[in-house]
Order: structure tokens, then C-alpha cells, then sequence
């Protein structure tokens, strides 16, 4: 079985409901009131903070983005249109549009029963077909509230609604791993982005077989020992990576890719990135962790490893140290494997006061993790100032995805640590979680971000930027070491070049030609020119 799916039902949140209207703040970086008072005094500007030069096309643009203020339509067509880099936060059964979930449901003669799950047939007594929902409005709007946040309070606590969504549309999810990505990666290219890391979480039943086959043992060296030992470790990940190869040749024939009009997500670059339950026992979470990692030496379209189920979970809250540091002893192991944490999807109330001091800084400075998702409770955090100074030196990037951030955790606006971070030159990349749940695109988390925080066109261009620089592509980058908070400068190879150019030098088109993340960010380059040129 896949199993993609990103949660089972858990115990109700101690959160209490409310969201709070959405401030719009000022162009400048600035501490949110709640992170500091307002006695202290605002953080030295960090290189990243520091303006860089802005080119005479860029000024255009941001003049017409301004001039489109108050012109709903236009504007909604504007952040559709701009490059937007990659999405690397991004699950993908939670990323399909819940239209097309009901549409996998039916195909596969699935039943929905009084709680609005999917259930195997045959349909018994309090169950319908979920084919009904092609003829029945009524019945396949109540099936898109139930798999999604659409029309659910925006007054109310979301975070249990959101997370129940994955238990009632999983057995959709069954056998169709390539279906669900060739939906989801059209959506990403129709959204004007270049690169896709999408969660799933590879061989999970037999993971979780041998998990329990080992049994655990406090001492990670001889559990480590234990799940290799005769081949036992390597066959489930030989088992993962026949679940990608058959996900492939299901994902080209779901895209068309090998026909004369093949869908537009055909050309689109995707990597994996292995999901870990982390509720589950210790011995499990360590096995995931494994195959995952294990996974990302051997079989390059898997790149990383990540934790995901709430974190405010019993048993997430219980073990969140053992697990950083499973992970810091892993990592020892599979150096080559990257790493990227869900971290501080937390909020006061949610959880007692004490687990919102560490989560972030254990995912950064125990388990050694690349980019953290989220990072909601950094204020929290212990010696928070600090911890954001070290991400930023460590170029830790942090992936931010609003709409989920608010659903979930009722944070948006100034609550939010956007501001924070980037008072102190933390990377920030803008990403999607679960679009199709969240009933959202990349495009909204833009203009989110430029009307809340009051981004003009060269902040929103070097966010995507980023979302391409911390992506874990492979090659290297387009831009030169450092260049990122000092203004993108290109590569020695390709100085001198116009980044975009139809034509690069001799010497730019061969560091193109050998590292697919530079040609990506260049293609990225050409989408801006050619935007910069419609919106003058």
C-alpha cells in the first residue's frame, strides 16, 4: 500500500477558536509587537535586510504592481502571472484538489459513509457511492466541506477539522500516487512555478513491519545495526523505489507525457521528500527516519526526509528530543541525505508554555536540520533573538505557508513571525502545505504576503528567488556564494551574462548544461524578463 496520507485522526486541541482580522504592515522589516517591547530597540539590519540594487525594469514593475492597488482582478491576474520559484513544503494528498480526490474515489468504486470517509465497497446501509457526487451537488459539496477547509468557520479553531480531512479521503490515495502528481504538478506549472518537493511517505507498511520485527533498543548504534543486518532495511527501500517506478509510468500516462500533447506538468522537475510519522513508536519513527535517509543515497528523484503529523501530538510532544536526536546520529550515517523539519507548528494554548521554547532550536542545533516548515513559535522560543541570528548565518531557510499557518493555528498578520525573521536575515521561501485542503494556490500566499506585509515587486521576486536557492535541486546555484543576501549576484561563470538571456556565454551554457538547479533558476530568470516586459 502507499501510503501518502498525512495524518489519522487525533485528540481534540486544547487551542482555543479565533483568528483575528489581518493587519497590514509596513515595508520595512519589523519585530511583530508580542516578539519584543517596545522599549527594545529594533535589530541591526543584516546583509539580507539591506536593499540591493534595483534594476529599471523592476522599478516599472513595481510601479505598475502599485498602480493595480485596488483592482481585485487585475491584481489576483498579476500574482498568477509572476514567477513564483518552486514549492518546497508541499504534501502531496493534501496538495490534490479535493475535486479531483472525489473523482479518484469514484474511478475506484469507493463508498462515502455518514462521516464522510471513504470507505471500501460494497456500499452498505449509511453509505452512497462516491460516484453519486458527479450527479448530486448537494451530496459533493457536503464531501468537498468534509476533505477540506471549505466554508468551515473562519471564526473557529481549524485544527482539528484540518487534520481530520487526510483520515476521510485516504483510501482515495491508495495505488494512485502518479494520478495525484500529475494533478498537482499541471497546478504547479499553471501557477508559473519551475521545481516541486512533494511528501509522501514510501513503503510504509513494510517500514512499519520491520520496526516491529527489530523492537526497540535505547542504543541508536545497535538499532541501526539491527535493521540493516542481512539485507532487511535495503529490501524495503528496494520496495520504495519500485513504489516510484511504478508511480512514474502511472504519473506519464495520467500527464500524457508520451503522447503528442502531453500535460503541462510533464516538464515540470519533481523530487520526493520521505515523510516520518513522528507519533508513532520510537522504533517506527527511527526505521522511517532510516529508510528515508537511506532512501535519498540510493535513489536520486528522493532528496530528503521530514517529520510530519501534528506536533502537538501526545506522543510528537513526549519524544521530540529522542527524535532530533535520532536523527543527529542518522545523519551521521547518511551525510548525503538532506534534512528538513517540520518545527515550531506551535502556538500559545495549543500546548503548555514549555514546549514552545525548544522545537526549532533542537531541529536546528541537535538534528542539524537545512530548512525548517513553519516556525510559527520562534518568538517562544528560548533566547529566540539568538536562534534566529544562528539560522541566518547557517542560511537555515524557513518555509512559510500562511494560509495553513492560520487555518491550523489561528496565526496570520502581525501574530505571525514573518517580520522576525526577516528582521534578522533569515531566508524565508513561501510555500503551500496542503493546497487542495486549504482550498488555496501559490499565487494567494503572494498576495497574501504583499498585502499583509507590505511587499513590493523586488521583495516578492527574491522570495522566489529563494524558493529556488534553498531548494535541495541537484547542481549548483545560479548565483554565487553569499549571493542571496548581497543581491544575487551570478556565478564566475556566468558574470557578465544577463541571467535569462537567450543566449549565454560558451562558459555560462556549460555550468548550465552540468547543474540542473543553476538551468532552473536561469529559466526562472527568463520567466522574470519576459514578466517585467507585460507589466511595465
Amino acid at each position: 500500500m502507499i501510503s501518502t496520507f498525512r495524518t489519522a485522526r487525533r485528540p481534540k486541541s486544547l487551542r482555543a477558536a479565533g483568528f483575528g482580522a489581518l493587519a497590514v504592515l509596513t515595508l520595512l522589516p519589523a519585530i511583530p509587537a508580542a516578539a519584543a517591547p517596545a522599549s527594545e530597540p529594533a535589530p541591526r539590519p543584516t546583509a539580507h535586510a539591506l536593499p540591493r540594487p534595483v534594476t529599471p525594469a523592476e522599478a516599472r514593475t513595481s510601479a505598475h504592481l502599485t498602480a493595480l492597488q485596488g483592482r481585485p482582478a487585475k491584481l489576483k491576474a498579476f500574482f498568477k502571472a509572476l514567477p513564483k520559484g518552486g514549492d518546497l513544503h508541499n504534501h502531496l494528498s493534501g496538495a490534490v484538489t479535493t475535486e479531483y480526490l472525489i473523482k479518484l474515489a469514484a474511478e475506484e468504486g469507493l463508498c462515502v459513509d455518514a462521516t464522510d470517509t471513504a470507505v471500501a465497497p460494497p456500499c452498505g446501509p449509511d453509505t452512497r457511492p462516491a460516484s453519486d457526487a458527479r450527479h448530486d451537488a448537494a451530496f459533493r459539496q457536503r464531501i468537498i466541506r468534509a476533505w477540506s477547509m471549505q466554508d468551515f468557520p473562519a471564526d473557529q479553531s481549524g485544527h482539528d477539522h484540518f487534520f481530520d480531512t487526510f483520515g476521510k479521503f485516504s483510501m482515495a490515495t491508495w495505488y494512485t500516487r502518479g494520478k495525484m502528481l500529475a494533478n498537482v504538478a499541471n497546478t504547479v506549472v499553471e501557477q508559473n512555478q519551475f521545481y516541486l518537493e512533494t511528501m509522501v511517505t514510501p513503503a510504509s507498511d513494510s517500514s512499519k513491519a520491520l520496526a516491529d520485527k527489530v523492537g526497540y533498543d535505547a542504543d541508536l548504534a545497535a538499532l541501526h545495526r539491527k535493521l540493516v543486518a542481512g539485507g532487511q532495511l535495503d529490501r524495503v527501500v528496494d520496495e520504495a523505489i519500485k513504489e516510484a517506478d511504478d508511480s512514474d509510468v502511472q504519473f506519464r500516462a495520467a500527464a500524457h507525457c508520451d503522447t503528442n500533447r502531453p500535460d503541462p506538468g510533464c516538464r515540470l522537475p519533481v523530487r520526493w521528500i520521505s515523510q516520518v510519522s513522528r507519533g508513532s513508536s520510537p522504533v517506527r519513527v527511527f526505521t522511517q527516519m532510516e529508510v528515508g535517509l537511506r532512501l535519498a543515497q540510493r535513489d536520486p528523484r528522493f532528496v530528503a526526509t521530514n517529520l510530519v503529523q501534528p506536533e502537538d501530538g501526545e506522543s510528537a510532544l513526549a519524544n521530540y528530543s529522542l527524535q532530533m536526536r535520532m536523527l543527529k546520529y542518522l545523519r551521521g550515517q547518511y551525510p548525503g541525505a538532506h534534512l528538513t523539519l517540520h518545527a515550531g507548528e506551535l502556538a500559545p494554548g495549543l500546548v503548555k508554555p514549555e514546549d514552545l521554547t525548544f522545537h526549532i532550536r533542537e531541529a536546528v542545533l541537535v538534528a542539524g536540520a537545512e530548512r525548517i516548515g513553519h516556525g510559527v513559535d520562534l518568538v517562544h522560543e528560548n533566547d529566540w533573538r539568538q536562534l534566529a541570528r544562528t539560522m541566518a548565518r547557517r542560511h537555515v531557510a524557513v518555509e512559510v505557508p500562511f494560509s495553513s499557518n492560520k487555518q491550523i493555528l489561528g496565526i496570520s498578520g502581525a501574530a505571525h513571525p514573518f517580520n522576525a525573521y526577516r528582521s534578522y536575515g533569515v531566508p524565508i521561501v513561501l510555500a503551500t502545505d496542503d493546497p487542495g485542503v486549504s482550498r488555496i494556490d501559490i499565487s494567494h500566499e503572494y498576495q497574501y504576503a504583499s498585502k499583509t506585509y507590505g511587499l513590493g515587486y523586488v521583495e516578492l521576486k527574491d522570495l522566489a528567488r529563494a524558493s529556488l536557492e534553498y531548494a535541495f535541486r541537484d547542481g549548483r546555484s545560479l548565483w554565487a556564494t553569499g549571493s542571496a543576501p548581497s543581491g544575487y549576484r551570478p556565478v564566475a561563470a556566468c558574470q557578465g551574462n544577463v541571467p535569462g538571456a537567450d543566449r549565454p556565454s560558451a562558459r555560462c551554457a556549460r555550468y548550465l548544461a552540468a547543474n540542473p538547479k543553476a538551468a532552473t533558476e536561469w529559466r526562472q530568470e527568463t520567466a522574470f524578463a519576459a514578466f517585467e516586459r507585460a507589466n511595465r
